[in-house]
């Protein structure tokens, strides 16, 4: 009797060491992974951050915006959360001296990690876009003519139109060039440029397929900000982004969103 206890005893406890191993590699990838490169991340900011408040390392977070999906199967879950800090934050000061090139006001951001439940993936992100908390509301619904207008257009910020009941996305010549589909819209990006008052850059295209959710395929700058602009997307590798304006304090709004994009490895 004691030997078929003690046979009992050790089985059990072999079998809740294998569940406990099993449970650590599940787990241990999803610690591990890493994001491929040029994969797009739609995300909406959680919080306002103005100039005038913010510090150095104030946490910063967004939402995505909808599922994203990566090679293999895997899936990152629309509201996974993006964890960054604040790097720089400069308020607007006058200076009265004669004839004096004013400082603009800018806030510098680094997004850290993406992160859903137990799950934490670190991440080197770039900003390919960026919109206002107005255009990105009105991004996200369909506009009517009139009241005879049953259907109504959702025009994407960059300017893409599609109707809710288009499956595909079609550019002016009638080439598709996205999809709307139940889980958000999908897209190959296209190469396109930004110039701002403090720097430019080159958006480029995927030849992946994307999650853009309510950008259009060839959004590259910033969107519906009176007098914002990009002077640093994070595309050399940092990782950094950074609003700024002339002229008083840049404020970013909850409810504001962003294209995030996998910096490539240097």
């Amino acid at each position: 009797m004691k030997n078929v206890l003690a046979l009992r005893l050790g089985t059990l406890a072999f079998g809740a060491l294998n569940v406990a191993l099993c449970a650590a590699a599940a787990t241990a990838p999803a610690l591990s992974q890493t994001l491929p490169q040029s994969t797009v991340i739609p995300v909406r900011f959680e919080h306002s951050l103005a100039a005038k408040k913010a510090k150095p390392g104030d946490s910063v977070t967004a939402k995505t915006m909808q599922v994203i999906m990566l090679p293999g199967g895997r899936v990152i879950a629309k509201g996974s959360v993006i964890v960054g800090h604040v790097v720089v934050a400069q308020a607007f000061h006058f200076d009265s001296t004669p004839y004096v090139h004013q400082q603009p006001s800018l806030i510098s951001i680094h997004f850290d990690k993406l992160q859903r439940g137990d799950a934490v993936i670190p991440v080197n992100l770039s900003v390919r876009a960026i919109a206002s908390t107005i255009d990105s509301q009105e991004a996200a619904r369909p506009h009517y003519l009139d009241e005879t207008d049953r259907v109504g257009t959702v025009k994407l910020i960059g300017g893409t139109e599609f109707t809710p009941f288009d499956k595909m996305i079609q550019s002016g010549d009638g080439d598709a060039i996205g999809y709307n589909r139940k889980d958000g819209v999908f897209a190959r990006l296209t190469a396109s440029g930004y110039s701002g008052p403090g720097a430019s850059f080159h958006c480029e295209g995927t030849e992946t397929e994307q999650s853009v959710a309510i950008f259009s395929p060839d959004a590259c700058g910033v969107y519906g900000f009176a007098g914002d602009y990009l002077s640093d997307n994070g595309q050399d590798g940092s990782g950094t982004f950074t609003l700024a304006v002339r002229g008083h304090s840049v404020k970013l709004y909850a409810g504001s969103t962003a294209l995030l994009q996998v910096n490539q490895a240097k």
